[in-house]
């Protein structure tokens, strides 16, 4: 699970949706899959749940997609 701490100024629901589009689009080439988001719009944050061989893949991903890489990435498991 990523974490993007500070969307840019001004970022809506749909400029995320579009970003998530974009690594969609992307991702396979990394061999990732990018599985869902999650939107804080008051708060400015993003979380993204990823499978990915390891974080460096999945930020090359966002980097190609949009530029917007995560501030954090957390190893999670399903409970």
């Amino acid at each position: 699970m990523d974490v993007h701490d500070r969307l840019p100024e001004g970022a809506t629901a749909v400029d995320v949706a579009r970003a998530h589009a974009a690594d969609l689009r992307v991702q396979e080439r990394f061999g990732v899959r990018y599985l869902n988001y999650w939107l804080d719009e008051g708060a400015g944050k993003a979380f993204c749940l990823i499978e990915a061989p390891d974080a460096d893949s999945a930020h090359a991903v966002h980097r190609e997609a949009h530029g917007l890489v995560a501030d954090e990435i957390y190893p999670v498991t399903q409970g």
